[in-house]
């Protein structure tokens, strides 16, 4: 893999990762706020597609080494 294409996925991450954080405050925050329990499972939803995401592009990163 390309040094500059290794650092653009590694930027994604950074991203995804605050993303993530961003989104499980705003989650710990709804819970704190008695909000709908609806809103906030689509919002874990949300959160979990960003995790998804982000294993995916740490895996480009990492491959994995027992082939």
């Amino acid at each position: 893999m390309a040094d500059q294409e290794q650092a653009d996925i590694r930027l994604m991450v950074a991203r995804l990762r605050q993303e993530h954080e961003d989104y499980d405050a705003a989650i710990n925050a709804m819970i704190a706020t008695g909000c709908e329990a609806l809103r906030i499972q689509r919002m874990k939803k949300k959160k979990l597609v960003i995790k998804d995401k982000l294993s995916k592009l740490e895996d480009q990163i990492i491959p994995d080494i027992i082939a």
